[in-house]
C-alpha cells in the first residue's frame, strides 16, 4: 500500500496546487461564484496529505534543500509576506483594525434592510423582496444582512451583490 501512496504524491500535488492556483487566482480576481472558496479552502487541506507524503518520499534531497542559503532565504521572506497580512490597519479613530473599507463592510453586512435601505435609495421592502427573488430565502426586515446570507445558505459577498445592484 506504502508504493501506492508514493507513486500518486507527486501526481496528486500537481493537481491539487492547480486547484488551488486557479481557485486562488479567482478569488483574488472576484471571479467566478461562490464555490471557489470552499474549492480552494478544502481543496487546500486535502493537499496537506499528498504533500506529507511527498516529503516522506523525498526526505534526503529536503534534507539537502535545507542546508542551502536559498531554502533559508525562501523560508524567511515567505514568512515575513504572511506576517505583514497581521498587522493591523490604523482607521481614523486612532483604532486598530481592518483596513476601512473591510471595516464598512462589516458594519454593512451587520445592518438590516431597512437600515441599508436608505444606501441605495430603495426601500426595505424593496430590498427584502429582491433578495427573495434572488433566492436568500431568510430575507426579513428582523434580520442582518449576515444572517440573512447564512439562514439562506450563501455567502455575504452574493448577499452584497445584490444590494449593490439595487443602488445602481
Amino acid at each position: 500500500m506504502p508504493s501506492i501512496l508514493m507513486r500518486y504524491a507527486t501526481p496528486f500535488i500537481t493537481g491539487l496546487f492547480l486547484v488551488s492556483l486557479i481557485s486562488g487566482i479567482a478569488l483574488f480576481f472576484h471571479w467566478g461564484p461562490g464555490q471557489f472558496h470552499g474549492i480552494h479552502e478544502w481543496l487546500s487541506m486535502v493537499l496537506i496529505l499528498p504533500f506529507l507524503l511527498h516529503l516522506w518520499k523525498n526526505w534526503r534531497p529536503m534534507v539537502l534543500y535545507f542546508k542551502r542559503v536559498p531554502m533559508a532565504v525562501a523560508l524567511v521572506v515567505s514568512l515575513a509576506a504572511s506576517l505583514a497580512f497581521f498587522i493591523p490597519f490604523g482607521t481614523s479613530g486612532g483604532e486598530r483594525g481592518a483596513p476601512p473599507q473591510v471595516a464598512l463592510i462589516q458594519m454593512v453586512t451587520k445592518a438590516k434592510p431597512a437600515q441599508v435601505a436608505a444606501l441605495v435609495g430603495k426601500s426595505e421592502e424593496d430590498i427584502i423582496s429582491t433578495l427573495k427573488a434572488a433566492g436568500f430565502a431568510a430575507a426579513a426586515s428582523d434580520l442582518s444582512l449576515a444572517e440573512i446570507a447564512r439562514s439562506s445558505g450563501k455567502s455575504d459577498r452574493e448577499l452584497l451583490g445584490q444590494v449593490t445592484a439595487l443602488g445602481r
